[in-house]
């Protein structure tokens, strides 16, 4: 189960439910008329494609479909067989429907996959939209959520408690629902179709080794990747079907990649070391609700210290230091400045490192911006709104533009700064929603301006 966990409005967010039997439910990570330029929304897609080896990807591939989030082992592989139908019930916000035929789309010509939208009758996939309160109701802990063998969210209700809704004991995927919040910004709510329609048809599990994935508690990532879409058409590779068991699905993941995945047939294997439940309870303690302020930050040490004590020089050692750099940014600038170095210097150059160190912008520029210094400032954000925009993550574009502008009003630019301002508000409308959101988002950003006075966080 996934469940959001924020540092801000636009930071990193992982969980998982540990409540059962619902704990092994996937879950993603919990408009009106306006003054404000219209919404902006994304074009075609751009997907990066996997970087990593296809020996790498086939052990991914079984961690991801053998596996639960809350580390519960599943003896047989599951998918739809045929035909995949989908349909929309509730009280579905205006953008949903755009964002979901985006969706449908990549999934037929990117993962191979014959699905589309019915408007009546029972559909395999139903994706039910509701006030995020019903959600909360359902499931405390979860933004949005999965659950087999149900078409809505009373029948869920009535029926949590049976086996038919439980993961462990599914032997086929026949109808499944979704359940959405219908009353938040239209990037989260297009976040929960991308992430719970894609472990609707395929893996079930989130792995934080994997940097350039929505199957990733980070929740860094917000649409499907290229190395995403590789999984699901590997998922339905002709070659699989359901009740196959561990040692089956291994024996046929080579020659199905060798065919799917060309370039990643000759790359050497890495093989990424599994994340430790220790460091995973601790960054969801520093991150995730209900703890005081000094049990998040020794959570936050704990992460780094685990971290450290594995060895590891990846993109989990990168989010320990960021981690840390949020929680004494307040009180210790310098030091936090420190810590978002070191995240930066544990960063490589693939994807989802390049999208990791655009958040960490986010933080050392508005420190640039808030000691006077916009050159520097400048300097970081330009890379960091294209890959922003690569990614489709409208929330992190619009900041880091917002900071942009604030950067060329201190460099004595205002024209400059009036015009790419007045293009960030179009992308946080899609990333924030709601007027008052956005307008939120500009006075934090326009409050670092050292002649008002700013602790340089956002």
């Amino acid at each position: 189960m996934r469940v959001c966990l924020l540092l801000s409005a636009v930071a990193m967010a992982m969980a998982s439910c540990t409540t059962p039997p619902d704990r092994d439910t996937p879950t993603r990570a919990v408009v009106a008329d306006s003054t404000l330029p219209p919404m902006k929304t994304f074009g075609n897609a751009r997907p990066q494609p996997p970087q990593g080896s296809n020996a790498d990807i086939a052990g991914d591939f079984m961690a991801l479909h053998f596996q639960l989030e809350s580390g519960r082992s599943l003896e047989t592989f599951t998918r739809f067989e045929g035909p995949v139908t989908v349909r929309v019930t509730g009280a579905p916000p205006a953008s949903l429907g755009p964002d979901l035929s985006r969706l449908l789309q990549r999934l037929r010509s990117e993962a191979g996959i014959d699905i589309r939208e019915i408007r009546s009758g029972t559909a395999n996939i139903t994706i039910e939209a509701v006030p995020r309160e019903e959600i909360r109701k359902a499931l405390p802990l979860a933004a949005c959520f999965v659950v087999p063998n149900v078409s809505g969210l009373a029948e869920f209700k009535r029926d949590r408690r049976k086996a038919k809704t439980n993961w462990a004991q599914l032997e086929r995927r026949d109808r499944l629902a979704i359940f959405v919040p219908n009353d938040t910004s239209p990037q989260e709510v297009r976040d929960c179709l991308h992430e719970e329609l894609a472990q609707a048809l395929g893996p079930l599990n989130d792995l934080y080794r994997l940097s350039d994935s929505v199957f990733n508690d980070d929740n860094v990532q917000r649409v499907l990747t290229g190395f995403d879409m590789l999984i699901l058409r590997t998922t339905y590779a002709p070659e699989l079907r359901n009740g196959m068991n561990r040692d089956e699905v291994a024996a046929a993941l080579p020659r199905i990649l060798a065919r799917y995945n060309p370039a990643g047939a000759g790359k050497p294997r890495v093989g990424m070391e599994p994340t430790p439940r220790v460091w995973i309870n601790a960054v969801q303690t520093a991150l995730g609700p209900g703890a005081s302020p000094n049990a998040r930050r020794a959570a936050a040490d704990t992460a780094l210290a685990t971290a450290r004590e594995q060895g590891w020089q990846d993109h989990r050692r990168s989010f320990s230091h960021y981690i840390v750099g949020r929680m004494v940014q307040v009180t210790d600038p310098a030091q936090a400045e420190r810590h978002y170095a070191a995240a930066m210097h544990y960063l490589g150059n693939s994807p989802g490192d390049r999208l990791q160190a655009a958040y960490i912008v986010t933080q050392t520029a508005a420190l640039d911006i808030s000691r006077g210094d916009p050159a520097a400032a400048l300097a970081k954000l330009n890379p960091a709104i294209e890959t922003a925009a690569r990614a489709e993550n409208a929330a992190l574009m619009s900041t880091l533009m917002l900071l942009k502008a604030e950067a060329l009003e201190l460099l004595g630019r205002p024209d400059q700064a009036r015009a790419v301002r007045l293009d960030s508000l179009g992308w946080a409308r899609y990333g924030f929603g709601a007027d008052w959101a956005v307008r939120q988002k500009m006075r934090e950003i326009s409050a670092l301006n050292p002649l008002k006075g700013s602790d340089g966080q956002i």
